[in-house]
């Protein structure tokens, strides 16, 4: 039996969103093309993957039961196109990395010092997001790899890796302000103050413990607000310490600091380049 790794990805993508337009869309192909390649897919394989008379398709028991084997084939396609990277001749012209300031690693400085030996005439992008803003980054083809705060579930099109190294964060306020002078706080007190949160361009709103609340796409711009004083924030520990120096103040909250699980992120939509491959394997522990 052959199947096409086309039909496979139109099959997990549409499982996975709820509907052949979602994942025509994120495919960047027509729905009568994802239509077309799951009939076939249910065809070469003698089931019925999908319940189609309602508004959404639902997967049937036997699309549920196939489902995790279909992303494991994606995976193991993703797998090898990232070593074909490796091997092959197909330097990419540049390669874009977005951070994330909650990892700061001795293992990512270490792979960037032997990145320059190895590409030194290749221009590395840097950029900074976090959450769901490094998984768009990522996915619409901005960047090539990522690392995020792990996130609970990630979208079928990509792949992740937990990171060795985990992260810690704390809840911070300036030192003047007036829970730093408590030597408990309260998820009462907290509640009783501005809360300062992140809140990223693409995902979700995060539920929010204080009534009132300012918020900021980056750790960097909450962090500068903390420092002046207008409310409280989880940090980065790393950060507060090297930037927030001796205006910061941790506070003591049952429960923190807490922490931090950091994903390196790629597509599996787009082969790696030779460079990207490079980086995936150092950091995967499976290259030299």
């Amino acid at each position: 039996m052959s199947l096409s790794l086309d039909a496979i990805a139109a099959f997990s993508s549409a499982a996975e969103l709820g509907s052949f337009s979602a994942a025509a869309r994120r495919l960047g192909k027509s729905q009568s093309t994802i239509s077309e390649a799951i009939a076939n897919l249910e065809i070469d394989l003698g089931v019925s993957l999908f319940e189609r008379s309602g508004r959404q398709p639902v997967l049937t028991p036997a699309g549920q039961q196939l489902l995790s084997h279909a992303r494991q084939l994606l995976d193991a396609s993703d797998a090898l196109g990232r070593v074909a990277g490796l091997l092959g001749g197909g330097l990419e012209p540049r390669l874009t990395i977005v951070l994330s300031d909650t990892f700061q690693s001795q293992a990512l400085e270490q792979m960037l010092r032997r990145f320059e030996q190895q590409f030194p005439a290749l221009e590395l992008e840097t950029l900074v997001a976090e959450k769901e803003d490094v998984i768009d980054l990522v996915e619409s083809g901005r960047a090539q790899l990522g690392f995020v705060s792990g996130l609970a579930r990630y979208p079928a099109d990509i792949g992740h890796y937990p990171m060795a190294d985990a992260s810690q964060s704390n809840l911070y306020v300036a030192s003047g302000h007036p829970l730093a002078t408590l030597p408990e706080v309260s998820r009462e007190q907290l509640a009783a103050e501005r809360e300062l949160r992140l809140n990223t361009y693409y995902g979700p709103p995060s539920a929010t413990l204080s009534a009132r609340c300012w918020s900021a796409p980056s750790y960097l711009l909450l962090l500068e607000m903390t420092r002046l004083g207008f409310g409280w924030a989880e940090l980065p520990c790393w950060l507060a310490v090297n930037f927030g120096g001796d205006e910061l103040q941790a506070l003591n909250v049952a429960g923190w600091p807490k922490s931090v699980r950091v994903d390196l992120v790629w597509s599996h939509a787009r082969q790696p380049g030779r460079a990207a491959a490079w980086v995936l394997a150092q950091l995967m522990g499976t290259g030299g």
